[in-house]
């Protein structure tokens, strides 16, 4: 079962931490382990708590096309601002293939689309060609870039200019994206340090560099740690330890090694230490309620 209880806990305190946009359902999140109801759920209860506080930009890309089209007709009545649309995944279709996708997705629900381009999860590229001619649907405002190519949104703002919506997917690399022509994130470091994110992007937008970088060069560790084992299983590690949240992810996803484990409270005390926040529990938390980090033959640093 989803856990709306602990779900209405983490958006109320990203709100009063100053996120500028909740995305349920993205790339980050265990929607491949969701049921249709229970991802509809999800989109809805986020949409209901969040009470027009923040735009909800509800997660609804799909491998299959029609089914795509129905979430997202589902996400827009709910009362979604945009939805997040990922390359289709595992049929890998080529980039006339993706352009058709994504063409009749946008012919059929009327609601800004944002593309989220994450090659290394689904198998496929989108290239900036492709994005050139998507970009001419009305609907279709803006990219997520997961790529980590830094030389993208330089070459897209050069191909759409400003009006188009470029948003780093991709945490280790999200201030240079910002500082290159993006204009913002679809972070999973912004699930456990929302305040920290808000801040870097914010030192960006104003051009304040030095600040930006003194930030970014804070949450590093924790950007590392978080990328050790498949996500998000080290975010809700992560946040069981911040937050008191279940630390469980869905089969195929296992808990996180103690190796892992480590480094994410290594990299949390670092980074708490420096925001003061007071909810962190000390080391060895982890095994308090009885969540029993698997082994690993690495040593622990």
């Amino acid at each position: 079962m989803v856990d709306h209880a602990a779900l209405e806990a983490l958006i109320e305190w990203q709100i009063s931490e100053g996120i500028q946009g909740l995305i349920p359902c993205g790339a980050a999140g265990e929607v491949p382990t969701l049921s249709c109801q229970e991802h509809i759920a999800v989109i809805r209860r986020c949409i209901e708590i969040s009470a027009g506080r923040c735009p909800i930009i509800a997660g609804t890309g799909t491998n299959n096309t029609q089914t795509t089209i129905d979430l997202t007709a589902t996400a827009k009545s709910l009362g979604a601002s945009a939805a997040l649309l990922t390359t289709p995944y595992y049929n890998r279709p080529n980039q006339e293939g993706l352009f058709r996708h994504f063409e009749a997705v946008a012919r059929s629900v009327d609601i800004p689309i944002i593309i989220q381009n994450v090659p290394s999860r689904t198998g496929v590229d989108l290239s900036l060609e492709t994005l050139k001619r998507l970009a001419s649907l009305p609907t279709i405002v803006g990219l997520a870039d997961t790529t980590g190519d830094l030389s993208r949104p330089f070459a897209v703002s050069h191909l759409l200019g400003d009006r188009f919506l470029q948003l780093s997917g991709h945490d280790a690399t999200a201030l240079g994206f910002s500082l290159l022509g993006g204009q913002g994130a679809i972070s999973v470091v912004a699930n456990i340090a929302p305040k920290t994110i808000v801040e870097m992007q914010t030192a960006c937008r104003t051009g304040d560099v030095r600040r930006a970088r003194s930030i970014e060069s804070r949450l590093r560790p924790l950007i590392a740690a978080l990328d050790l084992e498949p996500s998000p299983a080290p975010a809700k590690f992560a946040l069981h330890l911040l937050r008191g949240l279940s630390p469980d992810a869905r089969l195929p996803l296992i808990p996180v090694c103690a190796h892992t484990a480590l480094a994410i409270e290594a990299a949390l005390s670092k980074l708490v230490g420096a925001d003061d926040h007071s909810t962190f529990n000390p080391p060895g938390a982890f095994n308090q309620t009885g969540m029993k980090p698997r082994q690993s033959s690495q040593t622990p640093p």
